[in-house]
């Protein structure tokens, strides 16, 4: 089982943190890459694009899901 691990990040000037599992952390950073931004710049597009009260970490882990069901099935 994987444990959470908080982490820190600015977006639009504000600092806010959010929690994932290794895993989830290690696909966000290969989506990164994969986009060719930073991390943080992913992060701000998934928290700019979440419905206000869903809470960033949960938006994350969905957004991770997604982007692995897609690669799965791709159109």
């Amino acid at each position: 089982m994987s444990l959470v691990e908080k982490r820190s990040v600015t977006i639009r000037g504000h600092r806010t943190s959010y929690s994932l599992e290794k895993p989830f952390y290690d696909d966000l950073l290969a989506i990164s890459a994969a986009r060719d931004m930073t991390l943080a710049a992913l992060v701000a597009e998934v928290d700019a694009q979440r419905p206000r009260d869903a809470n960033l970490s949960s938006a994350l882990r969905l957004f991770v899901l997604e982007q692995a069901k897609r690669t799965a099935n791709p159109l």
